[in-house]
Formats: structure tokens, sequence, C-alpha cells
């Protein structure tokens, strides 16, 4: 079930390279653990080894430290262009047809001057637990007690600037609570960086240093992606600076929910390009040098399945990070069911479900929140959602995106089918409560 909204080969660089942790915290990429086909996903933040006697190197409360604290351009025009680099054939990738046999260094030098290093930081306060101080438990631990006061947290990502000016993409969750942002280029030039804005639910955030003339990226039509394209990944993995990987695009449209997010709203691209922690926010390129996703996400324990999210989903998000510092997320307040035979007959012979299901297709609305705008706007648990805005659709996962598509406050249709008959209703998406 879905829940809407309401639930729901290394190059040298002027940089040093710091070695990589010892051990990673896999966990999921907004808040504690999930998974997808028995795996764990991990977000690929590298928390700093630069070491201090103050501070303590651990990952963010959003997964990848501790703590409790919470934390550019319009949409890219479609362009018909013929597929560039790889052809899928009989399941095969075969290698792209190109004048220069090292094309993916060719890319990389151009490329590689507008990726940057994010450095993030914040400092908590950690007080010990009450036991601590009985004098009883004083006598045993002695100086073996763990510290207090305050601690200083740190983490590496990547990211990489799309205006000359200094704005920057990287995902939420490398500056998630972050007091301090520091971004390195590949020329060894440091700069402080402000954080516009951050969407938790995208993991999208845009990062602006004071700086001009800056090398930026050239961006594709993620839309127009297809499977068994190849893809390569540039970032700063387990702090490994300026490292690059090739793979393809593995499959396009991954929900949410399959990847094990279900509190995202992203259709990622699954690409076996290795990427790893701290490759969180660098890009996913084409074979024409163009950005065609950000790399955000893998699969604990398994190898060459590691996600982006689109392109296009981040220049819709940024825009309105850099204009507004917020984004808007439209949202019904329902739970849907995709209908099946098999789901038809396993709720109407459930003597809990308050209601039963004569369709064997459609997306059954199977809970309403209280006070939604489902709910103020007189959706039904039992409904059948069948079309969106006179869109057919047969899937939950296309309801969320129609959804997710549409403008908070403003008139939504729903064809539904109820006690065996068609009727439309009208509905306002609120905007998605934030937690």
């Amino acid at each position: 079930m879905e829940k809407d909204g309401s639930e729901r080969s290394e190059r040298g660089s002027g940089r040093s390279v710091r070695p990589a942790a010892k051990s990673l915290a896999l966990v999921m990429l907004g808040a504690g653990i999930a998974t997808a086909g028995g795996q764990a996903i991990s977000a690929l933040v590298q928390p700093s080894t630069n070491s201090q006697p103050t501070t303590t190197d651990v990952f963010w409360d959003n997964g990848f430290w501790n703590g409790d604290r919470d934390s550019a351009a319009p949409e890219a025009e479609a362009q018909e262009r013929q597929p560039q680099g790889s052809v899928a054939q009989n399941g095969l990738a075969i290698a792209p047809s190109v004048s220069s046999p090292n094309v993916i260094a060719d890319i990389v030098r151009q490329v590689e001057p507008s990726v940057v290093r994010i450095d993030a930081a914040r400092t908590v306060q950690t007080n010990l637990p009450p036991m601590f101080q009985d004098p009883f438990f004083r006598q045993f631990f002695g100086n073996m007690q763990p510290p207090q006061g305050e601690q200083v947290q740190r983490g590496v990502g990547s990211g990489f600037i799309t205006s000359a000016d200094g704005q920057i993409i990287t995902n939420a969750h490398v500056v998630a609570g972050a007091d301090e942002v520091q971004v390195t280029l590949t020329d060894g030039r440091s700069f402080t960086g402000e954080v516009l804005g951050a969407d938790q639910v995208t993991d999208v955030a845009v990062i602006k240093i004071e700086a001009n003339d800056l090398p930026t990226v050239s961006i594709s039509n993620s839309n127009q992606l297809q499977t068994g394209e190849w893809a390569i990944a540039i970032g700063n993995p387990l702090g490994l600076d300026s490292t690059v990987t090739a793979g393809i695009i593995s499959a396009t449209g991954r929900s949410s929910r399959e990847v094990g997010v279900p509190d995202k709203r992203v259709e990622f691209i699954q690409t076996d390009a290795a990427i790893n922690p701290g490759n969180s926010g660098g890009p996913l390129l084409n074979l024409n040098g163009e950005v065609i996703g950000v790399n955000t996400a893998i699969i604990q324990g398994a190898q060459g399945i590691g996600f982006a999210i689109p392109i296009n989903t981040v220049q819709r998000i940024s825009a309105q990070l850099i204009e507004t510092g917020r984004v808007e997320h439209a949202y019904l307040g329902i739970q849907m069911a995709n209908l099946s035979p098999e789901v038809k007959e396993n709720i109407n012979n459930s003597p809990d479900r308050p209601f039963t299901v004569e369709e064997e297709e459609g997306v059954l609305i199977v809970q309403v929140m209280p006070n939604s705008p489902a709910a103020r706007g007189g959706l039904r648990e039992g409904d059948v959602i069948v079309a969106v805005e006179g869109q057919p659709v047969k899937e939950s996962a296309a309801v969320q995106q129609a959804v997710e598509g549409s403008t908070v406050g403003q008139d939504l249709a729903l064809t539904l089918r109820r006690d065996g008959r068609e009727q439309t209703v009208t509905v306002r998406p609120g905007n998605l409560p934030t937690r």
C-alpha cells in the first residue's frame, strides 16, 4: 500500500585526499532505517575523519548524524535528440560508437571543475543520563564515563555548480542541520557556503557561495533517459576526492516505495555506476557530459544498485528553493492500494473492513486521514479512483504523480467509482505537512 503525502578512475585535484572511514552506518535517506527487498538503503553522505580532540565524527540525525536538531533554473526544456552513446541489444549494453577512445576521460576533464566537495558541520549538546550522575555508578565507571558538553559533528558530500555566480546543487541530507558548510573546488579554493534551501521530501538542496566566473555543468532532459544508456558518476566517496566511475542506466522511474523510501516523492534513476557514501549530491552524467541526475542512495549489501534523483525533478525543486527558500508539495491525505482480483478477494474476506469492493482494477482508497484535504473534499474509504483530471489511472503511483504535479489550493478533479456508480469529486490539495 502507498500513502499519499501525509505519511507516505580517480583523478588528481587541488584538494587533499582524506582517508576513508573505517566503518559506515548504512541507513535510510530521511529518517531511521527502512528496507527494500530485504536490504537497508544507505544515503551517500560520508562522515569526515579529520578528528580533533573536541569533535566526534558521526552520522547526522537523518541517518548520518546523531542528534535531535531538525534540520536553479527553470525546468529543462524537452528537446528532441537522438540518443547518443549506448545502445541496448538483446539486453546487453553495447559500447558507444565514438571517435575518441578516451571519451569518458574527455567528459571528466570537461565536467570535473564544476564538481565540488562539501564539508558540513554542526554543534550539538550532549548530556550524561541521570544514572551516570549517581555516586554509586561513578565509583565503578570513574573516568570512563561518556563525554558531555558540546560536540562538533562532521560529514562530507558532493555537489555541482549550476551558475557562474556560485549556485550549487547537492542533497538535503548532506547539509541538514548544518551550522557550517565549506565548499572546496577542484582547484583547491575553499568558500563558506550558505544554504538557500533544502527540501527533505525530494532530498534536494541549494547552496550559494560568493564567487564569480565559476565553471558550470550542462543540464540534460532526464525524461528522455533510456535503460541501457551509459552513465558516469563523479564525487567524493569515502573522502576520496574527484573519484570517477562509469556504468549504465539500469532502470528509470523507480518509485520511492520500490526503493524503500516511502517518505520521499521521487521517481528514481537506477544505475550500476559505483557510488558510495560521500557521493551524495554529486552528478550522474550522460555521454554528452550533461547532468541527468543527482546521486543519492544505495542498497546495503548489494553491488551495482544505486539511485539518483532525475535532474528534471531537481531543476523544478531547486528553482523554488532559490526563489522562496521552501517547496510546496500538494497532498490529499489518503492511503491507497492497487486493485487486483487477489486484493479484491482479500478485502472482501476481511471482517475488519468497513467496506467491500466490486472492482478488480483501479486505485482503492483504503484510508482517509482525518482533517485532510481528502476528508474535506468528500473522499471516502472504499472509493476507487479511475481517473485524475480526466486521465485514466490504474496504479497508486500515477495518482501520487498527478497530485504532486497539481497546485496547492487549486481544484483537482478525481473520477471515482462509488457504490457501483461513477462520479467526479473535486478536491483542493493542501501543502504537505512537515515533520
